[in-house]
């Protein structure tokens, strides 16, 4: 049970946090420069020092503490506001996307053409292990074939596929403009 005088001196301070509320405005609105926003922080300054108010030790250090809080939740508001600025701005960077998926397909046309060039031994344990996720066990059981086998392939579909990849791209590069090599 709460000590009445504990439920007293919170009671005060809870009405002295109405008072101050002009006070916490004034300030809100000079940092924010918008009245809207200005309400919200004050209101959620408010709400965190109603829900904190056990925590103020001394009484006639409650506008430093208020400001303090409001203080805290500009800034969480700040960060808030610009990472989801950051994230507009880089979703609408529609030029940046076209790029990105032009680019991402030329990848994956050159892997699978790769791919394609491979044995079928090599090709059916890659694309088991590689792109199904099966264990190197599990492959085997699928296939029929030892463990060893399985490790030995994909490491030379692994090895092969790099040199592909490499002889794709020095022929693409050397097809392209000038500028276009430097990029790639």
């Amino acid at each position: 049970m709460i000590p009445f005088q504990t439920v007293r001196r919170i009671g005060k301070l809870a009405s002295s946090l109405g008072e101050r509320r002009k006070k916490l405005h004034r300030v809100a609105v000079a940092w924010c420069r918008n009245r809207a926003v200005a309400d919200d922080l004050v209101q959620d300054t408010l709400v965190k020092a109603l829900k904190n108010l056990g925590q103020l030790r001394e009484t006639q250090a409650i506008d430093s503490w208020l400001f303090q809080i409001m203080s805290n939740c500009w800034r969480d508001n700040f960060r808030r506001e610009r990472n989801l600025e950051e994230i507009g701005s880089f979703a609408e960077d529609s030029s940046f996307a076209c790029e990105d998926n032009h680019h991402g397909n030329e990848i994956v046309s050159r892997v699978r053409a790769a791919v394609l060039r491979l044995p079928v031994g090599q090709r059916e344990v890659l694309s088991l292990v590689d792109l199904q996720g099966f264990s190197y066990d599990e492959a085997a059981q699928i296939l029929d074939i030892p463990v060893g086998t399985v490790n030995s392939r994909i490491c030379r579909a692994r090895e092969t596929l790099r040199e592909l990849l490499l002889d794709l791209a020095q022929h693409h590069n050397a097809s392209q403009p000038h500028s276009f090599r430097r990029i790639w």
